[in-house]
């Protein structure tokens, strides 16, 4: 008697109906909509991801190179996956870190206002001194018309000399910030609500300017309203996005010095596990700074031992000797402290000023 037939109703192919699971999609058979199937995926996935990270946790942190180097060769579903165990890393290290930067970024922003506050107050007070009329001139050179004879300044060089204490007592460009506009002016336009084309037309910038230009002279006015508000925060956020380039580019410098250990992918898979590392070590750390404050040398010990790691990681990846391994090693590291990172930082600090 021949077996009914029964149709997938995920990929619509036949198949026996005595089949648990259709052989062609791998869909369970009678997958009726329940709460239970409607959460199995999610359920089933999370704690496979959370097994496989506990079994990759303490390789990670104590074998050097280890996971990367069993990843290569093939085996590939008993550990973590590199670029899972990169997301995985990432987001458990922003989550601990956020709760620090929003310290750091109340910090900056109170400095900032109070440096912004005490220019103006300094600014006041200059204008409301250096308001010097003739008479006050005049005192103020007197001494130097008496003793006339010992300065060596004739009667037009002294006229000059007072001509010049005016023009620079009653400068309205007095303050120790200085953005190269009237910012008098400008704190006026902007108490009074004047429109935005007006603010910038103050502040110098051309009708005719172009996009970044007139970026540009947009964060400066908001910079200047908010006193400066909000410009770590920008910053701290741009940095999730700048590790998306990072990484590469630092598996990028491996693949120059192990130009013949390997394609491309197997440098990554070395940077994934070894910037994996950098998120959870920095976590513990931060997390053990919550609960007792760390000493400066216990800093100088994690850093030593994040280069260590390195060492032994290249080492028993790449499988050289110690010698070889401590020169590349040492090389890759100046190359990306020296020249990669400035540089990121740098267009980091510039992205988060323009679009904060």
């Amino acid at each position: 008697m021949e077996n009914n037939k029964i149709v997938c109703k995920n990929c619509e192919q036949e198949f026996q109906e005595s089949f648990q699971f259709c052989p062609y999609c791998g869909q369970k058979a009678k997958d009726d909509l329940t709460m239970g199937v409607l959460f199995y995926n999610t359920i089933s996935n999370y704690f496979s991801v959370d097994a496989r990270f506990l079994k990759s946790f303490f390789p990670l942190l104590f074998r050097p190179g280890y996971l990367a180097k069993k990843f290569v060769e093939g085996k590939r579903l008993l550990y973590l996956h590199p670029a899972q165990f990169y997301l995985f890393s990432s987001v458990i290290f922003f989550f601990i870190f956020s709760f620090q930067a929003r310290e750091y970024n109340q910090k900056v922003d109170n400095v900032l206002k109070i440096g912004f506050e005490n220019d103006q107050i300094l600014k006041f007070d200059s204008i409301q001194k250096n308001n010097m009329d003739s008479v006050s001139v005049t005192e103020l050179t007197k001494p130097l018309r008496d003793q006339q004879i010992i300065t060596g300044m004739d009667e037009k060089e002294l006229k000059k000399l007072d001509s010049m204490i005016k023009t620079d007592a009653n400068s309205d460009d007095i303050g120790p910030i200085n953005f190269g506009f009237n910012k008098k002016e400008l704190d006026s336009l902007i108490a009074i609500g004047a429109p935005e084309a007006e603010l910038l037309q103050a502040m110098g910038m051309d009708d005719d300017a172009g996009f970044f230009k007139r970026r540009f002279y947009l964060q400066i006015l908001k910079f200047q309203k908010n006193s400066g508000g909000g410009i770590m925060q920008a910053f701290f956020d741009s940095i999730p996005i700048a590790l998306f380039f990072l990484l590469p580019i630092f598996a990028f410098i491996l693949k120059i010095f192990y130009w013949k250990r390997g394609s491309f992918p197997h440098h990554l898979v070395f940077s994934f596990y070894y910037f994996s590392f950098l998120f959870m070590i920095m976590g513990i750390v931060m997390l053990i700074n919550f609960f007792w404050e760390t000493p400066s040398w216990v800093d100088g010990i994690v850093a030593a031992s994040i280069y260590l790691y390195l060492l032994i990681a290249v080492k028993q990846f790449y499988r050289q000797g110690y010698f070889i391994s401590f020169i590349k090693t040492g090389m890759v590291a100046f190359i990306y402290l020296i020249f990669v990172l400035p540089i990121a930082l740098a267009v980091m600090l510039s992205a988060s000023f323009l679009f904060y």
